[in-house]
């Protein structure tokens, strides 16, 4: 499995580094259009390869028409959110939108077949930039897993249980307009609001909303940027495409409403392996169902307004 990261800043090194550490690529290809970043990154894991005894071949480049035969392409390049100042991921939708534009286009003939996973923000808007101007088959975005674990993490701490207990999804869009998918969320095996009731429980689930909205911008703050817990999502939405989990993950996928003239990107849990298969839209409450279209709508003028601007 040839596994290609096209971007190598703050997200993609060390998302890079966790795929390989979990031996999930046969090559791995690392680009960036810093001079010297590319190659110096590369050398770095030809070490770790080395420490895990590990075959793994590594490669660089620097242009990313150079970027062949790879299996899978994750799309990391982009400018990111700046630490002390009050911007939405979706600020950064224009000047992005034509670095993954131009990805999507130089790429696809020399990469025949492969997937496309795009983690540049914002997510959601830029999966749609990549399917336009790639017209690969396979292309999703890294969505609201991410904010998943988040939830799952802050559930466990709040009920002081392991967090292998927590399962649960968040939905929508990656940023203002995530929302909580409490339907979908079972604590030792029981829904929510069962587990509440037999253990005499109650919840501020409004507490819980904003931690997974706001711990982002706290931790950009305060470190730079968000490094690990991207780079473990973005591991295991790989690792279930290459060894063909079916399993679901909020995953950014084409969503057709009666109210958007096109088919959106939106986060929804989706059974994903090396093909798409069910997401679970149908199954979630009304309440759910409306906030996930107002993402929806959010994503699309995002999109649009993108595309009015780099065509």
């Amino acid at each position: 499995m040839h596994i290609a990261q096209i971007g190598t800043g703050r997200v993609g090194r060390p998302t890079a580094y966790t795929i390989l550490c979990s031996r999930l690529a046969d090559e791995l290809t690392v680009c960036d259009i810093k001079p010297g970043l590319a190659k110096a990154f590369a050398e770095e894991l030809k070490h770790v390869s080395a420490s895990l005894n590990l075959d793994t071949k590594i490669h660089y480049c620097e242009k990313d028409e150079d970027v062949s035969g790879a299996d899978i392409i994750l799309i990391s390049a982009g400018k990111p959110r700046v630490p002390g100042v009050s911007m939405s991921r979706r600020d950064l939708a224009i000047e992005n939108a034509r670095i993954v534009k131009y990805v999507s286009e130089v790429t696809i003939s020399s990469n025949r077949g492969a997937k496309y996973v795009v983690i540049t923000n914002p997510v959601d808007a830029m999966t749609m930039v990549c399917k336009r101007y790639s017209r690969a088959e396979f292309v999703i975005g890294t969505g609201t897993y991410v904010e998943s674990l988040r939830l799952r993490s802050k559930l466990a701490e709040y009920f002081q249980i392991p967090v292998s207990e927590v399962s649960g999804w968040v939905g929508g869009e990656h940023g203002e307009l995530a929302t909580v998918l409490w339907t979908t969320v079972k604590v030792y095996g029981m829904p929510l609001e069962e587990y509440l009731k037999i253990r005499g429980k109650l919840l501020e689930k409004s507490t819980i909303e904003d931690y997974v909205r706001s711990i982002t911008k706290f931790i950009i703050d305060n470190v730079g940027g968000t490094e690990y817990g991207p780079a473990a999502a973005f591991k295991d939405i790989i690792e279930a495409i290459v060894k063909d989990r079916r399993t679901y993950f909020p995953i950014d996928v084409p969503i057709r409403f009666d109210e958007i003239s096109e088919p959106v990107y939106v986060s929804l849990p989706t059974k994903l392996g090396r093909s798409l298969g069910e997401n679970l839209y149908d199954k979630l409450s009304f309440e759910e169902r409306i906030k996930v279209l107002e993402a929806g709508k959010a994503i699309y003028r995002t999109y649009v307004d993108a595309v009015s601007n780099i065509d």
